[in-house]
């Protein structure tokens, strides 16, 4: 992103600092991306809310004809507020889950929308509640990486779905309820390395193509995904045109296989939005710790953003360019390590995947700069909290040269609203 390009001091001055800034023209180009990569019979896109369920984006994912995957009850209600077709036939918002919690089994009943089951006890559940349609089947492959151990989400050590050698077990529990299994899903991450992501879904593939004789009743299969987005500077983008080849040769597999025609489903995960997002902070001062027996001393960036904002970075050390802006940003770099106001000893967005300080080459900012934490948009706004009653930050749009303000900040009126006290017995 061109921060030349946005009033962000302006915007700054307005809304307050922290904000989240999010870029359409981005936002609509990377869409536009995944609508040509899934273009064409058998190929499916769906947007996951998990990864920025603001009703911007979710309207910007409709216009590019995506599809939704929804893991919670409320997330399927903010799909269905802003248009998404309900019920499952075709099932463009599919709800993904171990564990049904909250609203989310009346949300599934009341709406029709179709269960995609990652643990046999949601099949009971299913019954017991009186649900009638077809269910997806979520499998434990086990294989699979996230970009970072804590984001595994395939193997012995993920919670994930059923696991592969069980499946029929699972299955025997569909049948007997009477639950058509008409998808098959499993996501086992990008992996740290862009072509383990390619390998992991061609193995998918080969596993579905393996299974799908035992489910005469699927249509599709979904392989999860999470494109890989470059978050580090020198990292390469992700070849699409690459990946089309691989699902279009998927769907000529599984067609074979099954003996009837198979679509494939994709989530790209944080691919639409990572790179779309700003998190703007305010430097609030610079100080510094000195080299001692516990080893080598740093200098401070104090923001006034963190991990209540931004968590990726203290739950697993994920990398986001950091820039300063305003006069002092052309500063020869300095090494600084850039901490928020959390009386938390990891609220520190220059980790590595370790969990150990990694100090950036930064221009020497001024108490009162904006400092610019980039690709923010995935799992930024959608993990942050209220913790230590701080309100979540306002959320700006950029569109057509024009700023809007889309999410104001909570006040504390917000946070505790909720407080009650009321006998229960």
């Amino acid at each position: 992103m061109n921060l030349s390009a946005y009033p962000l001091e302006e915007i700054a001055a307005k809304v307050g600092t922290p904000f989240y800034f999010y870029d359409a023209s981005i936002l609509n180009a990377k869409l536009g991306e995944l609508a040509a990569l899934t273009d064409g019979p058998g190929l499916v896109c769906r947007y996951a809310v998990k990864a920025n369920s603001s009703h911007k984006v979710l309207e910007a994912a409709k216009r590019h004809g995506m599809w939704i995957d929804a893991v919670s009850g409320n997330e399927v209600l903010r799909a269905k507020k802003a248009g998404f077709a309900m019920g499952h036939d075709p099932a463009v918002v599919m709800y993904t889950a171990d564990v049904f919690r909250d609203n989310a089994l009346q949300v599934v009943l009341e709406n029709g929308v179709m269960p995609n089951v990652g643990s046999p006890g949601m099949i009971r559940e299913l019954a017991e509640a009186g649900y009638q349609g077809p269910i997806a089947l979520r499998i434990n492959p086990g294989f699979g990486h996230g970009h970072v151990q804590a984001c595994d989400t395939g193997g012995p050590s993920s919670k994930h779905g059923v696991w592969y050698e069980d499946h029929l077990d699972a299955k025997k529990l569909a049948d007997d309820a009477g639950f058509p299994v008409v998808a098959l899903h499993a996501h086992v991450g990008t992996g740290p390395q862009i072509r383990e992501f390619d390998e992991n879904m061609k193995k998918l593939v080969a596993l579905f193509a393996h299974l799908l004789p035992q489910y005469p009743d699927a249509q599709s299969v979904n392989l999860g995904g999470g494109i890989p987005h470059p978050y580090k500077p020198a990292a390469e983008p992700y070849p699409l045109d690459e990946y089309r080849g691989i699902l279009l040769d998927g769907v000529r597999q599984l067609t074979a296989a099954a003996e009837r025609p198979v679509g494939i489903e994709i989530e790209p995960g944080r691919y639409p939005v990572a790179g779309m997002a700003l998190l703007v902070a305010r430097v609030k001062d610079i100080k510094a710790t000195r080299t001692n027996e516990k080893g080598p001393g740093h200098e401070f960036i104090m923001v006034d953003a963190g991990f209540n904002d931004l968590i990726r970075p203290a739950m697993y050390g994920s990398y986001h360019k950091i820039s300063i802006v305003g006069p002092n940003a052309g500063r020869a770099p300095e090494p600084f390590v850039v901490a928020g106001p959390l009386c938390e000893s990891g609220d520190v967005f220059t980790r590595d995947d370790q969990e150990l300080l990694q100090p950036r080459d930064l221009p020497r900012p001024e108490a009162g700069d904006l400092l610019v934490l980039h690709d923010a948009g995935a799992y930024g706004t959608s993990m942050s909290s209220n913790y230590v009653s701080l309100g979540r930050a306002a959320q700006v749009f950029w569109e057509n040269g024009h700023a809007s303000l889309v999410s104001r900040r909570e006040t504390l009126d917000d946070i505790t609203r909720m407080e009650c006290d009321e006998p229960l017995g």
